[in-house]
């Protein structure tokens, strides 16, 4: 196993058998969030997008939660950061450096070429229940609890949850869960498809690297990265026929690449396969076939 490859304070950060696991490391505060955890997970992800051998992401938290939420140790202040800005004469809301910080970092998770799994072992409140929503498989214990308090808190959506949750639940659900802010069992959130699956605690990190070996063994890299952000993009897409442009590239592409030869020629053969191509150098030169301005905001 390759352990921290940088001295993180909040995370953990560890990559084995192609798959890294991104820890939140705060337990003695239920792994609450704060600026400096999200900076430390930014710079693992872009470890894991510079990294070939990785394959898959894992997010979990140190027991006994996932994350509870923005560290409230603080008080009233807590998120009150231009206080001082403000009474200085100083503070401009245009300026990026108050951008949210739970946005940044799953604008961030959306934004990797990895697939991403979360594993979520607790509660996930406020920012540890939006910072999942970004990702494309999400699994959870039999006693993980959610919440989305923000409103009991005096303030609104983080996290670009107001684009992602809809989307990922349906506008109903979204808004019971938002506009109540009331904490909902792991099972409701499988009725309601926000986890893909509910497990006993002690399976969870087993069924979280067992999705993640599937992609890592079987799976090519390339096509794995391509249609992750292919169907996230598409969400907001207007007209199926933006998919089906998009779609054509990609088939039309892939099928002359390696990694198509090997992928037939493996399966005729009955073997594990062997994909060539990398994420790091062999992406279609057609990527990225969005407005490139849009990723000033990633």
């Amino acid at each position: 196993m390759r352990g921290n490859a940088l001295p993180y304070d909040t995370i953990k950060y560890a990559v084995e058998d192609q798959v890294a696991t991104i820890t939140l490391n705060r337990p003695h505060r239920l792994n609450a969030f704060t600026y400096e955890m999200g900076d430390e997970i930014i710079a693992a992800l872009d470890l894991a997008d510079a990294d070939d051998d990785v394959k898959a992401i894992i997010f979990t938290g140190e027991s006994p939660a996932f994350c509870a939420g923005a560290d409230l140790s603080t008080g009233a202040e807590t998120f009150n950061m231009v206080a001082q800005a403000r009474e200085s004469g100083e503070f401009d809301e245009t300026d990026p450096k108050w951008r949210d910080k739970g946005g940044l970092l799953n604008l961030r998770i959306w934004n990797t070429l990895k697939p991403v799994i979360g594993a979520i072992n607790g509660a996930a409140v406020g920012i540890g229940a939006t910072m999942i929503l970004p990702m494309d498989i999400r699994l959870a214990s039999m006693d993980a609890k959610f919440a989305y308090p923000f409103a009991k808190r005096g303030i609104v959506w983080d996290g670009c949850a107001s684009w992602f949750l809809p989307r990922v639940v349906g506008i109903s659900t979204a808004m019971d869960w938002g506009l109540t802010g009331r904490t909902f069992s792991a099972a409701e959130a499988f009725e309601a498809g926000l986890v893909a699956r509910v497990v006993p605690a002690e399976d969870l990190m087993a069924e979280a690297r067992e999705r993640a070996r599937m992609i890592a063994e079987r799976c090519a890299p390339v096509s794995v990265a391509m249609m992750r952000r292919m169907a996230w993009r598409m969400q907001g897409a207007a007209h199926p026929m933006e998919a089906h442009r998009v779609e054509s590239l990609g088939i039309l592409h892939a099928g002359m690449g390696d990694d198509a030869k090997e992928g037939v020629m493996s399966f005729l053969e009955k073997r594990a396969p062997d994909f060539p191509m990398k994420v790091s150098s062999d992406l279609p030169p057609w990527h990225p076939w969005w407005d490139a301005a849009e990723d000033e905001y990633c």
